[in-house]
């Protein structure tokens, strides 16, 4: 007997492929292989001419949805017919969470097979789990399927029903989505916080004390019984004290004063507290919390984190990684009982196996947490694994084998002391034992260093005791407006606020960024002013779109949809063809909305309109003379445009730009100017013999105000020659370059070698000697692992031509396309997730193209080129989903 099994990938399938008997033959359908068209292209023509044809959905008639295989699919779709035609049994063994349920049923309905069908599911790849899946199979999961075909169809309906009226009325190409719009509303309602913040100060006092040579620190806390204010006590929309605070405000004159008043009195120690603490480990990650923690410790994106996970689940190294729940199966607690008293000892195991239960009332997705795959856990050391793939199973082991340690025990220690009126404290932290802390520590890549940053250890003091103070210092506060959302924070949100689904955050995050609604700086998710723009117009006219607790009980009605609790069609009905309904508004209110206030950003404490243009934001004033604009830089946040920001772009516009002197050689003015990409220096005037003056990036720290006449004449001379190679007599530069500044070789035929400076260097000082000392360091970062060593991102099949692989992987500039020897970018807009095999195989052939191309037949296709972007972009631009 023969049977074919569909999994979703070549990794999965090579993986499940040794752990099958013979007989079977694993097939790939590389994800989904039907969706509701996602461009005019592909809309079937039986129903071109329908008013809903653009949704993909007929609304009126029980919001049936229209299936159609994408270009790139039909050939996988032929290849998995054929493949069945020799069978006698189909397993169908997708992911077994909602959507995986989905892309099986699709399966089923494309593919109508006429042997026995089967669904099954596992959530793990090994040999024990595929045995056992094979043994309990059963059938497509009708519920399940509704549900996801639920979500897929509410989410093109607010995509494609809102982000039309968004192009219409702020800018083209901007999207809408159910999640999306909800978590971009809440970067800018943060942003707004930190734009009405207003900054307080206070002083206090610090002592460093010892006894018995062991030093230690205390904090002024009261005076003369008083509580001395401190940065809690403070109101951010004033930046004073709140009312009704009873608390003492100290200024830098008074902190001076009572620091010389106290200096030399004697000290006393009149109490201490010391409180034990128990601490217990945190539960295995769920994807949100694997989110979370790998973007704090690891600092990878969330879309990132998904796509080591996916790549190590497919390999066989963990289960599952899209699941809500905090369960471990007895087999995965033996097995981290078993690494803790084999690594640690039994002194470290916790008494009890520890089982946790999700509090969520969504958590349906798996069965377990992400967890080490197997009946026995491998050390990260022993996977053999390397890179990100290590660093994300290193983190999943460690908390997987800390949820079954020991509890940490802790005392906290707490010393009043007084001088005089003067009441301070001191505050120690002893651990008594460290338990899962040995192992695993929340935000830190190393347990043991952990471990001594805990503690605070003070000296062995008694009340009575007069320690010795050897410095007084007054030391001055500003209170510090609210932190902007990291991926990390911003994700706890979403769940904490049942917004969304977990395993459809990295997409969502990756959207806003993709879609210029938010910069990624620092680890900050930054709104832009497109941002305020859009979340201004849907809270002024469809408040319920990004209404966290509107979003919340939407997805609460899926799951119940999920579960038979609720029906699908009469909630589709009541959502968009109510009175109240989404297509209702929509007709409603286009009408009411103004494009011209709907491109205007309303900022308090602002005269000058901030609007958002064709090229990006700028700002706009009246004067006497007329209307005067100005492009906003775009490292300037909206948090940070102040009247004094608005008065310096506004400045070179009506009196120029300032001039830092003339050129010693050219006579030449030089200018400092602010464009779109900040503030840079110009040689000389922009005219017709000279339409593009030479200009420079300002250096890092280098404002307008500080940049000196040598300084600009450096930078406009930039690269600087600093010699020749020792060795290879290849020429040595320095210059500025997109990634900061660099020193580079010249190595002729074998190309340049370029480094980086450290902070310490001066590009506009460095030495030949500096250079040539940075260039003997070992080449790090970017380019050290080449494609060959390190996983694809994605695999998007063979070529047709010559049956090599198209993968993709992450490059130095981003994610990149390989065919051979061939390397194309993925185009502007798109993610990973985006591009089709068909696509990748039209870049990579335009590319091949484009080189042997001549100039006459580039002029002779270039209207049909122009003619035939426009439409693809137009029909690209229809996409509004969440992902």
């Amino acid at each position: 007997m023969s049977t074919l099994v569909i999994v979703e990938s070549p990794t999965k399938a090579r993986t499940i492929r040794n752990y099958l008997p013979s007989g079977y033959k694993v097939e790939a359908s590389m994800g989904h292989v039907r969706d509701l068209p996602q461009s005019a292209s592909e809309i079937p023509a039986a129903v071109k001419g329908e008013k809903w044809a653009q949704l993909g959905v007929n609304v009126d008639a029980d919001f049936e949805p229209v299936y159609v295989v994408p270009k790139d699919k039909k050939k996988i779709v032929t290849q998995l017919k054929d493949a069945l035609k020799d069978v006698d049994e189909l397993i169908l063994a997708t992911d077994e969470d909602r959507e995986g349920e989905s892309i099986s049923w699709h399966l089923y309905q494309l593919l109508k097979p006429k042997v026995p069908t089967k669904r099954m599911v596992f959530h793990e790849i090994t040999q024990e789990a595929i045995k056992k899946a094979l043994k309990n199979c059963r059938n497509i999961d009708e519920q399940l399927v509704r549900a996801q075909e639920t979500r897929r169809i509410l989410d093109r309906l607010v995509g494609y029903t809102l982000s039309p009226l968004l192009w219409k009325k702020i800018a083209w190409g901007l999207s809408a989505g159910r999640v999306q719009s909800v978590a971009v509303r809440l970067l800018v309602t943060r942003e707004r916080q930190r734009r009405a913040f207003h900054e307080g100060t206070y002083w206090d006092l610090k002592a460093s004390l010892s006894k018995e040579k062991t030093p230690f620190a205390a904090q002024l806390v009261t005076l003369g019984g008083t509580k001395i204010a401190n940065g809690s006590d403070f109101d951010a929309a004033t930046g004073q004290i709140t009312a009704g605070r009873n608390v003492l405000l100290l200024n830098e004159e008074q902190a001076v004063a009572l620091k010389e008043r106290l200096t030399g009195k004697i000290w006393n120690v009149n109490d201490i507290e010391e409180r034990p603490v128990t601490r217990k480990p945190s539960p295995p990650f769920t994807t949100s919390t694997l989110q979370q923690e790998s973007n704090r410790k690891l600092r990878l994106s969330a879309r990132d984190t998904m796509r080591v996970a996916q790549n190590l689940y497919e390999q066989g190294y963990i289960t599952y990684m899209r699941t809500d729940s905090v369960h471990l199966s007895d087999q995965a607690i033996a097995a981290a009982r078993s690494c803790v008293e084999k690594l640690y000892g039994q002194q470290y195991l916790s008494p009890q196996p520890r089982q946790y239960t999700t509090k969520s009332k969504g958590a349906q997705e798996a069965h377990e947490a992400i967890r080490p795959a197997g009946s026995t856990f491998r050390t990260p050391q022993e996977t053999g694994l390397g890179g990100r793939e290590l660093a994300v199973y290193d983190l999943i082991w460690k908390r997987t084998v800390a949820c079954q340690m020991a509890d940490s025990r802790q005392t906290q220690i707490t010393v009043q002391l007084q001088v005089e009126d003067a009441g301070f404290r001191s505050s120690g932290k002893r651990i008594d034992f460290p338990g899962y802390l040995r192992a695993y520590v929340e935000g830190s890549d190393d347990p043991e260093a952990a471990l001594e940053d805990q503690e605070v250890i003070l000296p062995n003091l008694k009340v009575g005791d007069h320690p010795n103070c050897t410095e007084l210092e007054a030391v001055g506060h500003e209170t510090q407006p609210p932190a902007r959302y990291t991926e990390a924070s911003l994700v706890k949100t979403l769940e904490s606020e049942g917004i969304g689904r977990p395993s459809t955050y990295a997409s969502i995050i990756g959207t806003i960024i993709d879609k210029g609604y938010a910069h990624l700086v620092t680890n900050a998710l930054i709104p832009t002013f497109t941002a305020f723009a859009v979340t201004d117009l849907l809270e002024k006219h469809f408040p319920d779109v990004v209404d966290p607790s509107f979003t919340s009980k939407m997805e609460q009605t899926l799951d119940d949809i999920a579960t038979g609790e609720a029906k699908w069609l009469p909630y589709l009905q009541h959502f968009y063809l109510g009175d109240k309904g989404l297509e209702t508004l929509v007709k409603e209110q286009e009408s009411q909305i103004d494009a011209t206030k709907a491109r205007t950003v309303e900022l308090e404490n602002l005269d000058a309109k901030v609007r958002i243009g064709k090229y990006g934001p700028y700002i706009e004033v009246e004067n006497g003379e007329g209307v005067i604009t100005a492009s906003i830089p775009k490292d300037l946040t909206p948090a940070d445009l102040d009247p004094k920001q608005v008065e310096v772009l506004l400045r070179q516009k009506t009196t120029g730009p300032d001039q830092v002197g003339r050129h010693p050689e050219t006579g030449e003015p030089i200018y400092v100017k602010i464009g779109a990409y900040g503030p840079y220096v110009q040689l000389g005037d922009k005219t017709d013999e000279n339409p593009k003056p030479k200009q420079a990036s300002l250096l890092k720290g280098v404002t307008p105000e500080t940049v000196t006449l040598e300084m600009a004449v450096g930078l406009l001379a930039l690269p600087r020659t600093l010699g020749v190679h020792p060795v290879t007599g290849g020429k040595i530069q320095a210059s500025l370059g997109r990634f900061g500044p660099y020193v580079v070789h010249d190595q002729g035929k074998e190309g340049k070698d370029y480094r980086s400076l450290k902070a310490a260097d001066n590009v506009l000082t460095i030495s030949l000697e500096r250079g040539l000392e940075l260039l003997a360091e070992p080449k790090k970062g970017r380019s050290s692992t080449n494609s060959k060593s390190k996983a694809a991102l994605r695999e998007l099949g063979t070529h047709p031509e010559d049956g090599e692989t198209i993968n993709i992987y992450d490059g130095p500039y981003g994610p990149y396309i390989k065919h051979g020897k061939t390397n194309v970018s993925i185009p502007e807009g798109q993610t990973v997730e985006d591009v089709t095999l068909v696509a990748a195989l039209n870049l990579l052939a335009a590319k091949t193209s484009t080189g042997k191309s001549t100039r006459k037949t580039s002029k002779s296709t270039s209207s049909k080129s122009k003619s035939t972007a426009k439409s693809s972009t137009t029909a690209a631009k229809k996409k509004g989903t969440e992902g």
